[in-house]
């Protein structure tokens, strides 16, 4: 649709860290994820890294290791073979459902259960796409989770992405418990929450096309993200 950004503008990935501009809409957010990021910047500076004992830790660490392994398998896999061996990672990484009603909004409690059901599947289909879109070439790249931290129920675990021929770029993610263990719910990646900037991305084909338009707009991201 017309005023809508290419999804990428606010996922993180090699192609991110090449100094693209950010986008109008994040700007207007930074305000708000830099804010949560104050509570938890002693993290950013922790050095020691997390036990690998600590199951929001080892999930982090699974969930990066499936993107070094899609960034391996590079062009020769193509975004949709990319997408196949990332979707494990996704789904069990991940709280979808959850992420899917906080990018929904309000909206989401007048939805049926089949709208709730659809939105989570195509918002899932949309989340595999984006990363295996982003994560698509290897540079010798590497995750090194610091120490976890505990605020409230969730837990915070900050990530550094170095590269060989770059700054280190920090990574915040944060999960919640449920009954399959710890899930990411977040990621804050150059001071935006990613799921806030989700929000504000899907406000224009829900307020237009309600679950359906949204849905719509969802496959249509994908589908190009895939070609």
């Amino acid at each position: 649709m017309i005023g809508y950004v290419s999804p990428r503008g606010n996922d993180f990935g090699p192609r991110a860290f090449e100094g693209r501009k950010e986008r109008t809409m994040t700007r207007r957010l930074a305000g708000l994820a830099l804010g949560a990021l104050i509570a938890l910047s002693p993290l950013a500076s922790a050095p020691a890294r997390a036990a690998p004992t600590d199951p929001a830790a080892a999930r982090v660490e699974a969930f990066d290791e499936a993107l070094i392994g899609a960034m391996k398998a590079g062009a020769a896999a193509g975004p949709r073979g990319r997408g196949r061996a990332l979707a494990p990672a996704v789904e069990s990484g991940f709280d979808l459902p959850t992420m899917t009603r906080f990018a929904v909004g309000p909206a989401w409690a007048s939805m049926s259960e089949g709208q709730h059901s659809a939105l989570i599947g195509a918002f899932t289909r949309f989340t595999v796409a984006s990363y295996a879109s982003n994560f698509d070439s290897y540079g010798g790249q590497r995750f090194q989770i610091q120490a976890v931290q505990t605020r409230g129920p969730d837990k915070i675990v900050p990530v550094q992405l170095i590269s060989p021929h770059g700054a280190p770029v920090n990574l915040i993610y944060r999960l919640h418990g449920t009954a399959a263990g710890w899930k990411i719910i977040d990621i804050y990646f150059n001071g935006i929450s990613q799921l806030t900037t989700r929000r504000a991305d899907f406000a224009q084909p829900l307020s237009m096309g309600g679950a359906t338009g949204l849905i719509s707009h969802l496959d249509a991201l994908t589908q190009k993200l895939d070609s």
